[in-house]
């Protein structure tokens, strides 16, 4: 198995706060209210994210453009227009109702494993990328469900 260093992981495991916490709000009236009274409607439920979600998204793709920068030639072009397809879905894709937007950033984050993995496939990730993606998107995954519910 493949060891995670500890930095990424704990880093990406705190980056899934706000998804946890948004389905939390969700499931939980008492909690939707006790956030609603501490921090406001932005940060509970479906708005925290849905915002947060489009924001990680468009970050995935600044780090997808950062794996880029190891190609040349062809694969240099087409490594690049994929980096940008994840904020291009965020910011095309999460307008409308949230379970709409919900179910768009699901798609979203799917699709990011799915370039995750061809990043991973041509050389360009470090050895423990895609066992930490695979946690992280199975869990942002999870939290969105229950907003589409």
């Amino acid at each position: 198995m493949i060891q995670i260093p500890r930095a990424p992981l704990l880093l990406g495991l705190a980056g899934l706060i706000p998804f946890i916490w948004g389905a939390l709000t969700v499931l939980s009236n008492d909690l939707a209210v006790l956030g609603l009274q501490s921090v406001g409607p932005r940060f509970i439920g479906p708005y925290v994210q849905l915002f947060y979600g489009s924001v990680i998204l468009a970050f995935m793709s600044g780090v997808l453009w950062g794996f880029a920068t190891k190609t040349h030639g062809k694969q240099a072009w087409i490594c690049y227009a994929l980096s940008v397809l994840p904020a291009l879905w965020a910011f095309f894709m999460t307008g409308g109702g949230p379970k709409s937007a919900g179910i768009n950033l699901i798609f979203g984050f799917s699709g990011l494993l799915l370039l995750d993995y061809a990043f991973s496939c041509w050389g360009l990730t470090p050895n423990w990328w895609m066992p930490l993606r695979i946690l992280l998107t199975i869990i942002v995954i999870g939290c969105l469900i229950f907003t589409v519910q």
